[in-house]
């Protein structure tokens, strides 16, 4: 989309243009992590990555700009956009860039999942009212509104590094709606206001979301839905919750969704499903009812919910916080409804599980677990330990190897007594901050010993906008305690450290499959 007929003949909006680049950030859908394009796109009719350009919002905005003269305000919203609110870390030209909202010359910028923002930013434009009181909203003005907290500057941020990283601090803990504050960043001669965050949508609101008569289909304008590989499982899942309280470090989820988790209710989710159910495509499987994490649905900290996340302190790292209630029977009594719909035959649980949190429920863990593995895994079960060694997962913000050798023992005693043929998917992260070659070769170590199997899903770390690990990753320090952190930033060397893994000898554990099998899907790449 970079032609004149591609935006002209969307016409004139009659309140304000609204620019995404998608589901998926431009930048992570079209490179790798060693800088080179993809050369397929999942999301993408025909699958060739030919579609979606680099920096896709500021592309868009910029032909509106082209070709619309004197046009209704241009309005950012998205993912792309969303974690690209204030100055920050770019992997792709490695430095610090201005807010996207300064470099698509856009009028007003939306983060987060945003429903509600924009549909007051929309009834005030109606009404030609202001919409610079709009929460979830971000503009740009000449002067500094009353009670805000200014952030160094993106000229202070680009330069020093220790400035970069107090900015990054005051932005992460104004993201709650119940604890924020306005932010005020300088930009060249004016500034960037970020409004608090909008309040997140209720229970009873995510239900009339969901509840929408959606397509389930690709629009017909870019051709048969069959072109495009992600539809197969996209169109036939269910997103039963939002948020996340994990907060692991390289992911960007707790700042576009938020740290408290929100849920879906049984009747809406089974309204739904019933829907699939008779769908003219259907052919008896859910491939998934889940989340950013699956196991988080319906259970949240009260102290959370009604004063906000904690400052200093995390829900799940470095222990389980005592206030969380960690108990997965509403999910269980979900599951068991799921299985019970007329022409459902499976039920697949396939967003990642949080394997300490299912260790941490001594009341109605290994019932969850037991449940997922009778019913629920489609041959593999995926979990996301990321490494193995101590001083890595530190960095990353993950528990340490014991909780998953753990986990795997109550994975295998269950599958067993199943009578299943299962086996566990590990998705492992190489050249993570903190982690040197020596470190890969000992998770190989660890893994041949432990697991019996070389893992096979593995990703090379890809410093996305609003991260932690993106902040070690450009300062080369540890954000929380300033000391230097090892970063390996070579092309050689982020590709030996994920080879390390790919040679040797592959390993089965006990309980699965003889021949090795290939491990996951496109389903499963992440946003970083």
């Amino acid at each position: 989309m970079t032609s004149a007929a591609d935006i002209t003949r969307l016409g004139e909006p009659r309140l304000f243009w609204g620019v995404t680049g998608g589901c998926i950030d431009s930048m992570v859908a079209n490179r790798t992590a060693g800088g080179k394009r993809r050369k397929r796109d999942d999301y993408t009719p025909g699958g060739k990555n030919n579609r979606r350009p680099d920096r896709a919002v500021i592309v868009y905005s910029n032909l509106i700009r082209r070709y619309f003269k004197n046009t209704k305000p241009i309005v950012l919203g998205g993912i792309e956009t969303s974690l690209r609110r204030i100055a920050h870390y770019d992997f792709w030209s490695d430095k610090i860039r201005k807010s996207i909202l300064f470099d698509a010359k856009a009028d007003y910028l939306l983060y987060g999942m945003a429903e509600r923002s924009v549909v007051q930013l929309a009834d005030a434009l109606k009404n030609s009212r202001d919409p610079r009181t709009v929460n979830g909203l971000c503009y740009a003005a000449k002067e500094i509104p009353e009670n805000c907290i200014k952030l160094p500057s993106f000229q202070e941020a680009a330069a020093d590094k220790n400035a970069f990283t107090e900015m990054f601090h005051l932005f992460y803990r104004n993201t709650d709606p119940l604890t924020a504050e306005r932010l005020a960043q300088k930009q060249d001669s004016r500034y960037l206001i970020q409004n608090p965050p909008a309040v997140y949508l209720s229970g009873e609101e995510l239900d009339a979301v969901y509840n929408l008569n959606f397509e389930r289909e690709l629009h017909p304008y870019y051709g048969k839905p069959e072109d495009v590989k992600a539809l197969e499982t996209i169109r036939f899942s269910i997103a039963a919750h939002r948020g996340c309280y994990g907060e692991c470090n390289f992911c960007a989820i707790a700042v576009h969704e938020g740290r408290t988790v929100r849920w879906r209710s049984h009747d809406s989710i089974l309204a739904e499903a019933k829907q699939i159910a008779v769908h003219a495509k259907f052919k008896g499987t859910i491939h998934d009812v889940g989340g950013p994490t699956a196991n988080m649905y319906g259970f949240e900290c009260d102290k959370k919910l009604k004063k906000g996340v904690c400052a200093k302190k995390r829900c799940v790292y470095p222990q389980m916080c005592s206030l969380l209630p960690i108990n997965h029977n509403r999910q269980i009594s979900l599951l068991q409804k799921l299985r019970k719909i007329k022409g459902v035959r499976k039920v697949v649980v396939a967003s990642g599980i949080r394997h300490d949190m299912i260790l941490a429920d001594e009341k109605n863990g290994e019932k969850y677990l037991r449940e997922v593995v009778r019913h629920h895994v489609s041959g593999q079960m995926k979990i996301a330990p990321e490494h193995t060694e101590g001083h890595v997962l530190e960095k990353m913000g993950k528990p340490g190897a014991d909780i998953l050798l753990q986990f795997r023992e109550l994975f295998f005693r269950l599958t067993k007594e199943a009578g299943k043929d299962q086996f566990l998917t590990y998705y492992i992260i190489a050249a993570h901050p903190g982690c040197m070659f020596a470190d890969m070769t000992a998770l190989k170590t660890f893994a041949l010993k432990n697991l019996k199997l070389v893992p096979r899903q593995v990703q090379i770390f890809t410093p996305t906008p609003s991260t932690y690990s993106s902040v070690m990753y450009w300062t080369e320090r540890d954000p929380f305690t300033g000391e230097p952190c090892f970063v390996e930033k070579t092309f050689r060397g982020r590709e030996e450290q994920k080879k390390a893994l790919a040679t040797g000898k592959f390993g089965k554990e006990k309980g699965s499959p003889a021949k090795h099998r290939k491990q996951g899907s496109h389903r499963n790449r992440r946003r970083n």
